[in-house]
């Protein structure tokens, strides 16, 4: 418990400073440094670069052909769906890989900040869940870590969008680095990681930073499931193409 708090403080310190600093200094682009515009850390031209989703399979969020807006490609048309949709703001390609980078490994929460609001924007017109859940990190990586990547894009997703932000999903145990490991290795690694306390709204969404393979979100929906919960969605800021 007392970890927990102690994460949750410095958290808290991060965005106050982050929110003091953006009350005395202008916004400057987080890609190139120029002045930003807009009232965001983003200039135009760097805004204008931006890989934004395109069309893409409503349930693993494979780019599709502009003309197949809306469907479902051929490989999940012959699995049995855990997740219902999922909906990603960006394909994983620069400048956003390299934002995303940065956030999540080198304490980079500005940069954070900036990919949530942009997240908002892109996702404002989708069909909102009951609650938004992060995928959570195991403790002994969120004690390394010192913040839960997931949850700081959560936060200010979840505020912007006017859904409930829930923390009922916990990793039961750490696992190797999903990034080191081919397709089968990734499923049996992830092999009941994950638990879901019961009492959980009926239609919820995951949300993530990166989305490769999608074995994370689905170890993590398939225990929301059997929890009870009916309809799994996902949220991530960017898809692998």
């Amino acid at each position: 418990m007392r970890e927990a708090v102690n994460l949750n403080m410095i958290s808290m310190v991060y965005r106050m400073v982050g929110g003091l600093s953006r009350g005395v200094f202008p916004p400057q682009c987080l890609v190139c440094g120029e002045a930003g515009a807009g009232g965001r850390d983003l200039c135009r031209a760097c805004a204008g670069d931006l890989p934004w989703q395109g069309a893409a399979c409503l349930r693993c969020a494979l780019p599709l052909s502009a003309g197949d807006a809306g469907q479902v490609c051929g490989f999940c048309r012959q699995q049995r769906p855990v997740l219902e949709q999922v909906h990603a703001a960006f394909l994983y390609a620069s400048p956003v890989d390299g934002l995303l980078r940065r956030f999540k490994f080198h304490r980079d929460l500005p940069a954070g900040r900036l990919l949530a609001g942009l997240m908002a924007e892109r996702l404002s017109g989708v069909a909102g869940p009951q609650a938004l859940l992060p995928v959570p990190l195991h403790r002994a990586r969120l004690r390394q870590r010192g913040y839960d990547q997931a949850r700081e894009l959560a936060r200010p997703l979840a505020r912007a969008l006017g859904i409930p932000l829930c923390d009922g999903l916990r990793r039961t145990r750490a696992t190797m680095p999903q990034s080191e490991l081919d397709a089968d290795q990734r499923r049996r690694n992830l092999r009941a990681a994950f638990l879901a306390r019961p009492g959980l709204p009926v239609h919820v969404a995951l949300l993530d930073d990166v989305m490769t393979t999608g074995t994370t979100l689905q170890a993590a929906a398939l225990a929301l499931r059997r929890a009870g919960v009916t309809r799994v969605d996902a949220w991530v800021c960017a898809r692998v193409p």
